[in-house]
């Protein structure tokens, strides 16, 4: 009766099922996975947000394939204001979500069983977005050492006849890591012998750890190159369902791109009027809800370095961005085992590795973005229960 596309293993798995036991038992859980900023006790300017989603406009109905012009002029004033690179609105396409870019952009790209490469560690939720498109993913790997980096021989070594894109993610979640300049001309010179699009994930870009802009994908045009951001994390504002595609390269390819983009905007119309009329307040708002933000990820980083400087049991690896940080821990037992004995003993969540796809054990995935009460309580409690 249903698709193998949709053949996925939805049974529970032990972490879960010791949460839900640990909260059956009246457990007080200290969550260091946190990632809904709407739930981390930030302060937003209410009054404008909720004003802006009553404007009279919405009322009318005018269906645009690209979005509203006031919502796209939004986002392309937002690359002008916080990292000096003009974008043209007409070049832009609002979307509900990344989620949905990446799945406009795959059905562009790929045939069924066509190729994406996508780099490992990183974010779980590639792997349902290729199922629903019929896109097979195939893994180039980041390497650590003094700070990751890409591992350009085995990304080569991964391109076959059936590739179509390379997806890089700007800085990478969990990793927290930029691609550099040195990378992103090696990344452009081998998708240019290789005819390769880039799919560049840019959703943490503002959220440099040293406060310095970073480089976007959006700026390219060595290549065809499709980038991912929106409101979700660029102004914590996750619900709201404001995204968009920026698409940049060769000016023939980018025509083309847009031009069938458009057609399958246009099928789906799924933004909301309200919304995109909002979407000028909601990106205005986002300069006082990222203050806040990294203030928070550098007070969380700066107590976790101030305990681990009186251990010797774990490390930190190098982070530049974003709202994660990765502990590489002894390697005494699988990492969800280690995930489940901190709920159950410690009541503590924490993230093991292998949700990202690291190639080992010996890794859990911190949230930097949670309670600072609770983040101090919560490493104390992991890196005492690491220590028994």
């Amino acid at each position: 009766m249903f698709s193998n596309r949709s053949n996925w293993k939805l049974t529970r798995n032990r972490l879960t099922e010791a949460l839900e036991e640990a909260k059956a038992r009246g457990a007080g859980i200290l969550d260091l996975t946190l990632s809904n900023p709407t739930r981390a006790g930030l302060r937003y300017c209410e009054h404008e947000i909720l004003s802006s989603l009553a404007l009279p406009n919405s009322l009318d109905y005018d269906p645009q394939p690209k979005g509203l012009p006031v919502a796209r002029a939004a986002a392309a004033a937002y690359y002008q204001d916080q990292h000096a690179i003009g974008v043209d609105p007409e070049r832009l396409i609002l979307t509900t979500s990344t989620s949905e870019g990446y799945s406009f952009i795959f059905r562009l790209l790929c045939n069924a069983g066509d190729e994406i490469l996508v780099p490992k560690p990183s974010y779980p939720l590639f792997e349902f977005l290729a199922d629903l498109s019929d896109v097979k993913l195939v893994p180039y790997p980041l390497l650590y050492d003094h700070g990751w980096q890409i591992d350009f021989p085995s990304l080569r070594k991964a391109v076959t006849a059936r590739t179509r894109a390379v997806v890089v993610v700007h800085p990478n979640n969990p990793t927290g890591s930029f691609v550099q300049a040195d990378e992103r001309d090696q990344l452009n010179r081998t998708c240019h012998e290789r005819s390769l699009a880039i799919i560049a994930d840019e959703v943490f870009l503002d959220y440099a750890h040293d406060r310095r802009p970073r480089a976007s994908f959006s700026a390219n045009q060595e290549v065809l190159t499709f980038t991912l951001s929106g409101v979700s994390k660029i102004a914590a504002l996750p619900q709201m369902k404001v995204a968009w595609i920026v698409t940049s390269g060769p000016s023939a390819q980018v025509e083309a791109a847009l031009s069938r983009l458009e057609v399958i905007a246009d099928t789906y119309l799924s933004m909301s009027a309200p919304i995109q009329w909002a979407t000028p307040t909601m990106l205005e708002q986002r300069k006082e809800v990222q203050r806040q933000l990294l203030d928070r990820v550098l007070a969380n980083l700066s107590e976790l370095d101030r305990r681990l400087a009186a251990q010797k049991t774990c490390e930190r690896l190098i982070v530049d961005g974003g709202w994660y940080a990765i502990l590489r821990i002894p390697v005494t037992r699988t990492d969800e085992e280690l995930a489940v004995d901190l709920v159950l003993a410690e009541h503590v969540l924490v993230h093991p590795g292998h949700f990202y796809d690291f190639p080992s054990d010996g890794y859990i995935v911190l949230s930097l973005i949670a309670q600072p009460n609770e983040f101090a309580e919560g490493m104390r409690r992991v890196l005492e229960h690491l220590d028994k």
